[in-house]
């Protein structure tokens, strides 16, 4: 294990540019759920476990059709609680890590929650590919729009999951308003503003085509393997943190520890080098 820290440290060293990728699992350090298969789900929302209702049932736009009070439920809760946690404390080491290369840094995600803008890597050098939970857009898709969720309050009831009070609605039309997050079977996500980042992204990616790219993914499961994709099929070395699912190609340092804790071992060798 040692010399898969040392080797990691080595790379993220010697490079010109750092490409964070991660999935839900660079969050349970914050005490967020990573909603790994449905047992994971159901201990995050045991009641949804009576219901029987998994996750890839609960994240179907159809819900903001036939029950919005349900579905504004379930991503209020995530909303209020991804904007009320602090980051921890591995998100500040990779920004510093980040900070030293002559390249900004640029971070490819699934995850929803906002934390790496949060923790100071530049809104303009994030690629969220599913999304964000801290932008609206009509349910109905009256409008191509999409919008922050800076005003947003919800009142959630958390042993019931279901949101109380006024629903968040469209500015045009009225209708429900749901998060502009790519959801299972959605036909009416609306993928501009991702389209977007990933035009940035694939400038920056041109742009570090000829120097020494390491790629740092924290937490990217196989069920989804949208951000393993991406690591691996990104130049250069890639340092693939998790502690179920850390195998990859020969070229892979494979570390299989949590976020918080392989991240600042990694630190700790940096400072030796």
């Amino acid at each position: 294990m040692q010399d898969k820290i040392e080797e990691a440290a080595r790379e993220i060293r010697h490079a010109d540019a750092i490409l964070v990728s991660a999935g839900a699992g660079i969050g349970v350090d914050s005490g967020l759920p990573d909603f790994r298969g449905d047992e994971g789900f159901w201990r995050a929302y045991p009641l949804l476990r009576d219901e029987g209702l998994s996750f890839a049932n609960l994240a179907n736009p159809r819900w903001f059709q036939v029950n919005p009070r349900r579905a504004w439920g379930f991503y209020g809760h995530r909303f209020n609680l991804y904007n009320k946690t602090t980051p921890h404390r591995g998100f500040d080491i990779l920004f510093g890590w980040c900070a030293e290369k002559s390249v900004d840094p640029f971070v490819f995600t699934s995850n929803v929650d906002g934390h790496f803008q949060k923790s100071g890597f530049r809104p303009s050098h994030v690629y969220e590919c599913h999304g964000s939970i801290n932008h609206l857009q009509c349910s109905a898709c009256c409008h191509g729009e999409i919008w922050p969720a800076d005003d947003l309050s919800l009142d959630i009831n958390e042993e019931m999951l279901t949101a109380e009070g006024p629903l968040p609605r469209c500015p045009r039309c009225f209708e429900v308003a749901r998060p502009n997050i790519l959801m299972f079977g959605d036909a009416y996500w609306l993928s501009g503003r991702a389209s977007e980042q990933g035009r940035r992204y694939g400038a920056w990616r041109k742009l570090v085509e000829n120097r020494r790219t390491v790629t740092i993914e924290i937490g990217a499961g196989k069920a989804i393997p949208t951000v393993r994709y991406e690591s691996e099929t990104t130049p250069g070395r890639t340092v693939r943190i998790n502690p179920r699912d850390a195998d990859g190609c020969d070229d892979t340092i494979s570390i299989p520890l949590g976020a918080l804790d392989a991240i600042r071992r990694i630190d700790a060798a940096l400072a030796k080098i």
